[in-house]
């Protein structure tokens, strides 16, 4: 079983669940509450049931049903793998697990293929062993799990952030700071519920990412993220509500005129730290500057030299 405590009143159930268990979506977390499968303070509740603070939320996901989907030999980039988890470098354009517009060529089709079968159930038929995710157009590191065991154990230490995720992105526009925390609570866009936007203090949730600056180039600056929660989309709202949208980010403002095609927001996450949940080893990852980003920096020292 899964346990949550809700730290502040909010919403509705099935929504808290859905931003509180990465991969879990709202309709998924709803039909789990009709099931029985989530209890609060002990007891069933409805879907309709509003968090308060204090809540103690029991969810036992149930067994996944054998999916439909069918395994694609699709090339993956494996960082690291042994029986319990994988860790992937995911290439920018790849979609992470079936959705409207996209129902075949995910990752999650990669690993059915790769893994024989053998992921943890929790993510539900569509997104067997997904711990957390990554945007379509963004690239990097990404763990996954092997059996329901590590699945708890890696989204307990994504939720209380002893889990750290380190992103790079090309933001435009040059900060006045070296350093900075950016607080501001994310809830979705109220006009267009495909995006997300920064929501006025007592609405939304919770969202804190910190940022440094690397390097200054010109109009652009590179800078490193560390997330302190994981909200979706946060780094490129956050980046958007500073006033620095993030580089080739249609969604957020950062579409502007290039000498280099970034096919997409210029969003890498380079490194990911966490503890092995069989042996309690500390596993980090990192990867270098895609070429793309490698690319734009480069072209951007030769025209703008210090």
């Amino acid at each position: 079983m899964i346990e949550l405590v809700v730290t502040e009143a909010g919403g509705r159930l099935d929504a808290f669940l859905a931003e509180h268990l990465p991969e879990v979506s709202r309709s998924q977390a709803a039909r789990w509450i009709d099931e029985g499968a989530v209890i609060v303070n002990g007891k069933a509740v409805k879907v309709s049931y509003k968090t308060q603070a204090g809540d103690t939320i029991g969810v036992t996901p149930p067994p996944m049903k054998s999916t439909e989907l069918i395994p694609e030999n699709i090339p993956l980039t494996i960082v690291f793998e042994d029986e319990d988890l994988l860790v992937i470098h995911k290439p920018k354009g790849m979609v992470v697990h079936p959705a409207p517009g996209a129902r075949t060529g995910t990752l999650v089709h990669a690993l059915l293929s790769h893994c024989k079968g053998r992921l943890s159930g929790i993510g539900g038929e569509e997104r067997p062993g997904i711990v957390h995710r990554l945007d379509k157009d963004t690239s990097g590191l990404l763990v996954v799990a092997k059996n329901d065991v590590a699945h708890r154990h890696l989204q307990e230490q994504i939720q209380s952030r002893a889990a750290k995720r380190t992103y790079v992105a090309l933001i435009w526009g040059s900060p006045n700071f070296e350093d900075a925390l950016i607080e501001a609570p994310i809830d979705r866009h109220p006009n267009d519920r495909h995006r997300m936007a920064v929501s006025q203090p007592g609405e939304g949730r919770e969202a804190a990412t910190e940022v440094h600056v690397l390097e200054r180039l010109g109009p652009m600056t590179l800078i490193e993220c560390r997330l302190r929660t994981g909200r979706t989309h946060q780094i490129r709202v956050h980046c958007q509500f500073a006033g620095y949208p993030v580089v080739g980010d249609s969604v957020y403002g950062g579409l502007r005129k290039l000498d280099i095609e970034t096919q997409g927001q210029a969003l890498h996450a380079c490194k990911l730290e966490f503890t092995h949940p069989r042996t309690g080893a500390a596993l980090s990852f990192e990867l270098p500057l895609p070429g793309y980003m490698r690319g734009i920096c480069a072209a951007y020292r030769r025209t703008n030299p210090m």
